[in-house]
């Protein structure tokens, strides 16, 4: 494929030390850790948008200007699958294994914890994790957590994440924009049939309402947002509707 004059990414391999932040930043795949140091796989699947900058804590990447052959949209949805299909590769020098996609089934009562069965079937949980490609949001029932609400609410996996494909964050202590960001790519691509958003009665959590109904109205969709309110004891206190 002839190349074009394009933007794309560019790392310095003598700043690179091999963390692999930028590996889970890249929703593409295009970033790998080979022999120590993160590596571009192959032109084609890097978007040159430089998600994968700001998450470099050494300065490593920047986006330059260069002949480069065309993103390849079908090469990179060919790529991800295989990335699912293998074993995380050995070595990393950080838990990037931990963001592998993944969907399984839910342990059809089995006790995992005790008598509570486990409902989750996919990985990551993440949101900053959770790349908008992923196969098992596509028209699923979402349910977007801050984080605090596993902890506080015991009923989780009993009531609210059976049936969905869960998302949690913290609003307070992640960037507001990324999330936004994350969240309308998700809706926009996936479609997923319903949304839950289960948050505390904290202040502070009122952020990731905020935060999913921006995202709502950048990705350009009208879903409704069905919203749980908890309380630190650990009880449902409030409905609502966004």
């Amino acid at each position: 494929m002839p190349k074009t004059l394009r933007k794309i990414i560019e790392i310095d391999e003598e700043l690179c030390d091999g963390c692999g932040q930028c590996v889970t930043a890249c929703e593409e795949g295009a970033i790998q850790i080979i022999d120590g140091k993160a590596r571009l796989v192959a032109e084609k699947l890097c978007d040159g948008l430089g998600a994968c900058i700001g998450e470099c804590p050494r300065g490593a990447l920047r986006i330059v200007e260069r002949e480069a052959e065309p993103f390849d949209h079908r090469a990179v949805e060919e790529h991800l699958q295989r990335l699912r299909g293998e074993s995380p590769p050995m070595g990393l020098a950080c838990g990037c294994p931990g963001s592998q996609v993944q969907e399984f089934s839910a342990a059809s009562g089995q006790a995992v914890s005790g008598d509570i069965p486990s409902a989750l079937t996919q990985w990551p949980v993440q949101i900053r994790l959770i790349p908008p490609t992923a196969p098992f949001l596509r028209g699923a029932d979402l349910l977007v957590a801050a984080d605090c609400v596993p902890v506080a609410y015991p009923a989780l996996h009993t009531r609210l994440l059976p049936g969905k494909k869960i998302l949690i964050g913290c609003p307070k202590f992640d960037p507001a924009e990324e999330y936004v960001a994350r969240l309308s790519e998700i809706l926009r691509q996936a479609q997923p049939r319903s949304v839950t958003l289960a948050i505390m009665e904290v202040p502070c959590c009122r952020g990731m309402a905020r935060i999913l109904t921006e995202a709502r109205r950048v990705a350009g969709t009208d879903l409704p947002i069905r919203t749980l309110v908890i309380s630190s004891r650990g009880e449902i206190i409030r409905e609502e509707e966004l």
